[in-house]
């Protein structure tokens, strides 16, 4: 049983194995020289120290040997996203074959979306969570106007119920069975960025499987945050971006997964490039395209090698943990601070996260009773960072890699006081 004091949370940081890895961050800090309160890792990740010294090797390598470094720097270049693949798997439950480093989030949605949304006259409707991240709205709806549906029409939403803020996956199958027959994709945030609720991937894929719909995952708030056991879960795709819980540093490059059962499948329509073309031919340059199998078949441009420096630094962090002992802090961590939030003697704020673990991340979202704002500003004004979304929720993530359980006792001691 949790205890709300200052002396409990600092044995829970003695007994925590993990907690050597906080010196490996840069923390940042006020003008007095205090660490800051940051809750923010669901936004940017902070940076690991290690990050800079692997960045600074591929500098180093440039000067030493400008374009020959694409073969004799310590880390070559030409096949330096390979280097990422099997950590990146590990994080999202997924073989080597099914996943790349590669572009932006929202780009490798739209080029996956290529491939995967393969609309007909009859069937042609997208499925989103109503309160999906703007940019998967944006996406859906420009692909559907792409192929000359219209953008209101060819859009459904997984909506709450009323009077609820969290998603119910019955009512998910209800729509799939009832509109199956027309829907072609559904795309769903694997944990919504506003409640913080951890969806039932592998449920959602027999889901809409069973309506013979395409399935596909944003895992933007889930990679390194929960563990979606992506090839298990039988969704035909996904992608996430690596700047939140990955630590890679603001705009860092996206992953990307597509499921073994497509690996081979050359007749997929899909966008081309140098970088998805046959490895052993690709620099005869007059060969006709032949795509690489698996993930890497929808790569399209050499990557940015310092992107990728940072993600590995990151990545390498994760290798040493694993995404086992991070979830178990995490579960603690979160719980710890659903407790004490839980202590405070007040109606005005609400947690609308699940309070079930498993269907979580480490986020906590804290709904504010007449939400103005001002209490988010407040927080801040005492150097504790968190994320306001609105129209009244304040997004709190204590990430197991960087913060402890003192760090929580003393923010929710500073929100008491503001309340």
């Amino acid at each position: 049983m949790y205890k709300p004091t200052l002396d409990y949370a600092q044995q829970l940081d003695k007994e925590d194995k993990l907690a050597h890895l906080r010196a490996q961050f840069h923390i940042p800090k006020d003008k007095d020289g205090n660490d800051w309160l940051y809750f923010t890792g669901n936004s940017l990740g902070l940076q690991p120290k290690q990050t800079q010294q692997y960045i600074q090797q591929e500098l180093d390598d440039w000067a030493k040997y400008g374009v020959e470094g694409h073969f004799e720097a310590r880390n070559p270049w030409m096949p330096y996203h390979e280097f990422l693949t099997n950590s990146m798997a590990k994080i999202v439950g997924a073989k080597p074959l099914e996943v790349v480093v590669m572009n932006t989030l929202t780009t490798n949605l739209h080029l996956l979306m290529v491939s995967f949304y393969q609309p007909t006259k009859t069937k042609y409707k997208i499925v989103i969570e109503s309160d999906a991240f703007p940019s998967d709205r944006y996406a859906v709806q420009s692909q559907l106007k792409f192929h000359g549906f219209d953008a209101e029409d060819g859009l459904i939403e997984w909506k709450p119920r009323e009077r609820e803020e969290l998603l119910r996956i019955e009512d998910l199958e209800k729509i799939v069975d009832e509109q199956g027959d027309e829907i072609a994709l559904l795309l769903i945030g694997g944990v919504n960025y506003y409640t913080g609720q951890y969806l039932d991937i592998k449920r959602i894929a027999e889901i809409g499987h069973a309506k013979n719909c395409i399935v596909g995952i944003d895992l933007a708030h889930g990679a390194g945050n929960i563990s979606p056991e992506l090839h298990d879960s039988g969704v035909d795709f996904a992608a996430w971006c690596t700047y939140k819980y990955l630590n890679s540093g603001p705009g860092s490059l996206a992953g990307l997964f597509v499921h073994e059962k497509h690996a081979h499948n050359k007749e997929l329509p899909r966008f081309a490039g140098w970088w998805n073309h046959n490895k052993e031919t690709r620099f005869n340059m007059r060969q006709p395209f032949d795509v690489i199998p698996g993930a890497e078949g929808w790569q399209l441009s050499n990557p940015p090698i310092l992107s990728m420096a940072a993600i590995r630094a990151s990545l390498d962090m994760f290798e040493e943990v694993g995404m086992e002992a991070l979830r178990a802090k995490s579960e603690k961590l979160t719980g710890y601070f659903e407790y004490l939030i839980n202590q405070i003697d007040t109606d005005r704020i609400k947690i609308i996260t699940p309070s079930n673990p498993k269907e979580r991340g480490c986020q906590l979202s804290i709904q504010v009773k007449n939400a103005d704002k001002s209490l988010h500003k407040k927080l801040t004004e005492n150097n504790i960072i968190t994320d306001w979304r609105e129209p009244d929720v304040i997004r709190c993530a204590p990430v197991p890699m960087y913060n402890s359980f003192e760090d929580v006792y003393r923010m929710v001691e500073t929100l008491k006081t503001l309340l």
